[in-house]
């Protein structure tokens, strides 16, 4: 048995295993108790943070919810059709269609914990459903509130939720320190255009601006028009000295991107130009071990081979989904992350801070 271990390789800090009885190991789990020794105390128990995998899920959902209250839930999720499904906000999109499959499929839900074998759903989303279930949001000004706070934290700057209701294609760009990658999609979660573009002369030398201008400028004549541009916001620490040139690169880049595809902001003073968290993105697709995240690239080739079902979470059009298979395949041994990643961004952008913002 092992846990992962982060190293920087091809550009990109990945987990590789590190066994149990290792040094390393020990010192991992000496850092984590310390974290969890110092860290406040909690005046009440979040069930957000209760563990996926546990046997035991099924009986904390039994626990956290009276047998009236099972009763009223599953009513809802035996006999509500897919349209009355998405008056819920945690059911919109994919998940309440999911749910009509499923029943469909495999008949009425016995219990609660038989909601978790439906695709995009855990533990966690469950009981967050639920919840929902029982007490609709009504929208009001604190439920606003909270969403805004939410969206503040995910992306950067600060947009209006009007104008996130309104989009209709983005462009989510990934950036590494060889190469970086973008994915187009609209908001049917069909991919328009995904691709990478290598630049490993710009980590080389003294970051000489004009070779940034010439390099990015190059990439951005390749990218395709769209209402929003997401770049990948890292989470590397100033306080390590020794990735500062990395951190630099990172930051210069950002700020090329910001000030080229923000071709519009003089005149109306509108970004185009958003930041999202990377470890959101993580958080989301369950990537994370830690505050370390993992390699997406399973996912994203589960993506692929579920784009011939007839509700598939992402869709590949028919004419170009040869294309990206090979593509796929052709970097499969390679260490392109930044590929992976660009298309993981995308879709998590729409399903946190434009399909949750929906009336």
């Amino acid at each position: 048995m092992s846990v992962p271990s982060l190293l920087l390789a091809g550009g990109r800090w990945r987990c590789f295993p590190v066994p149990l009885g290792s040094s390393l190991f020990q010192a991992l789990r000496n850092s984590c108790c310390r974290k969890k020794s110092t860290a406040p105390k909690q005046t009440a128990p979040n069930v957000a943070f209760c563990d996926e995998n546990t046997k035991e899920s099924g009986d904390a959902l039994d626990k956290l919810f009276s047998a009236e209250q099972q009763a009223s839930i599953l009513r809802v999720l035996n006999t509500a059709s897919n349209k009355e499904l998405e008056a819920f906000k945690l059911l919109r999109g994919r998940k309440s269609t999911n749910i009509v499959e499923h029943r469909e499929k495999f008949g009425p839900f016995q219990n609660l914990e038989s909601l978790m074998n439906v695709p995009l759903f855990r533990y966690k989303t469950t009981v967050q459903v639920c919840n929902n279930i029982l007490c609709p949001e009504t929208g009001g000004k604190k439920g606003k509130l909270q969403e805004n706070r939410l969206l503040r934290k995910l992306i950067k700057p600060e947009i209006g939720r009007e104008r996130l209701k309104a989009v209709n294609s983005i462009v989510s760009i990934v950036f590494g320190t060889r190469r970086i990658a973008w994915a187009h999609l609209d908001r049917k979660l069909a991919v328009l255009d995904w691709q990478q573009n290598e630049c490993c002369r710009l980590t080389k030398g003294t970051y000489t601006s004009s070779v940034y201008l010439k390099e990015i400028s190059s990439v951005i004549s390749k990218i395709p028009k769209a209402d929003f541009y997401v770049l990948e916001k890292t989470g590397l620490s100033l306080q390590n000295s020794s990735l500062f040139p990395i951190l630099l690169h990172f930051h210069i880049m950002e700020a090329m991107l910001y000030a080229l595809l923000n071709k519009t902001f003089a005149q109306d003073g509108q970004h185009q130009v958003l930041s999202m968290t990377r470890n959101a993105v993580g958080k989301h697709f369950e990537l994370m071990i830690g505050d370390t995240r993992t390699s997406g690239k399973e996912l994203v080739k589960q993506f692929l081979s579920e784009s011939v079902l007839k509700e598939p979470r992402v869709f590949f059009p028919s004419d170009k989904i040869f294309h990206y298979r090979q593509m796929f395949s052709s970097t499969e041994q390679h260490r392109v992350e930044e590929l992976y990643d660009s298309l993981l961004q995308a879709v998590a952008f729409y399903e946190l801070a434009v399909f949750d913002t929906e009336p």
